[in-house]
């Protein structure tokens, strides 16, 4: 698997997570990402990322999303 599809991958991942997490539907979560460009962030971190599980991954969008003052 290439690296844009494992970033790809990772982005959908935490995607979902963000959703569930949340409470928030996919497209609630979805337009969030967008707002804030989370994709972007994901996709710049995704060096460090890979070596992390999804739930540190998950944490650091979270605190990521607070920093830019989202409500989650």
């Amino acid at each position: 698997m290439s690296e844009a599809e494992q970033i790809l991958f990772m982005q959908i991942r935490i995607l979902r997570m963000v959703s569930e997490k949340c409470g928030l539907s996919l497209k609630q979560a979805a337009r969030l990402f967008d707002t804030y460009n989370v994709l972007q962030f994901i996709r710049e971190g995704f060096g460090i990322f890979h070596v992390e599980g999804d739930e540190a991954v998950f944490e650091e969008v979270r605190g990521y999303l607070k920093a830019k003052g989202a409500t989650l």
